[in-house]
C-alpha cells in the first residue's frame, strides 16, 4: 500500500471547489486547506504577521492587533509588485505548514490539498492526481454577486486575476463539472473518491 495518495484540488473562484473538498472530507480524505493555512500563518503573534506589518505598515492592523484584511487588500489588489511582496511572505509559510500536515497523515491516507492558485503557482507536478472543478463564468459571477454580495466589477476582476478554465483543465487529471446541481457535483465527487481509493488499496 502506498503511504499516501497526494491529490491536488483547485478551481476558479466560486467554481464549487469547497463543496468538493467538504464531500471528500466526509469520505475520509485528509484535507489541507491552503486558504485556512494562509489565515493561520498571519494570526496574532506569528512571524508572518510581524513581517507583513514591517512590509506594509501598521495601517494593515485592526484595533485588536489582528490583520485587517480589507486594508491589506486595498494595498495589494491590482498592484502586482505589492502582491508579489505579500506572496513572498505568505506562500513559503503555507507550504511549510502543508508539508507538516502531509507528513502527519496516517499510512494509506488520501491527502487532498485544496489550493485556489495551484496552477498559477506552478505546483501541478507535486501531486499524484490533480482535480479541477469547473463552472461556467456566468454562474460563477452569479454566485459571487448574489450569494457573496460582491459588486459585479469586483467579481469580474477576481476571475480575471486567475488563470483561465482552459489552462486549469489542460493541467488536470480529473475535471469535475459544476454547471448543474449540488447533488450532481456530489455524485461526481463520490465516483472520484472510489477511483482515488483504488489507487492505495
Amino acid at each position: 500500500m502506498a503511504r499516501i495518495l497526494h491529490v491536488g484540488l483547485t478551481g476558479g473562484i466560486a467554481s464549487g471547489k469547497s463543496a468538493v473538498s467538504r464531500r471528500l472530507a466526509e469520505h475520509g480524505a485528509v484535507i489541507i486547506d491552503a486558504d485556512q493555512l494562509a489565515r493561520e500563518v498571519v494570526d496574532v503573534g506569528t512571524e508572518g504577521l510581524t513581517q507583513i506589518v514591517e512590509e506594509f505598515g501598521p495601517e494593515v492592523l485592526a484595533a485588536d492587533g489582528s490583520l485587517d484584511r480589507p486594508a491589506l487588500g486595498q494595498r495589494v489588489f491590482d498592484n502586482e509588485e505589492s502582491l508579489r511582496r505579500l506572496n513572498a511572505i505568505i506562500h513559503p509559510k503555507v507550504r511549510a505548514a502543508a508539508a507538516r500536515k502531509r507528513e502527519a497523515a496516517p499510512e494509506g491516507s488520501v491527502v487532498v490539498e485544496d489550493i485556489p492558485l495551484l496552477v498559477e503557482t506552478g505546483q501541478q507536478k507535486r501531486f499524484d492526481v490533480l482535480v479541477v472543478v469547473q463552472a461556467p463564468e456566468s454562474e460563477r459571477l452569479r454566485r459571487m454577486t448574489e450569494d457573496r454580495g460582491m459588486r459585479r466589477r469586483e467579481a469580474q476582476l477576481r476571475i480575471r486575476a486567475q488563470t483561465t478554465d482552459e489552462e486549469r483543465a489542460a493541467a488536470a487529471d480529473v475535471v469535475l463539472d459544476n454547471s448543474g446541481t449540488l447533488e450532481e457535483l456530489y455524485a461526481q465527487t463520490d465516483r472520484l473518491w472510489e477511483q482515488l481509493r483504488t489507487r492505495i488499496r
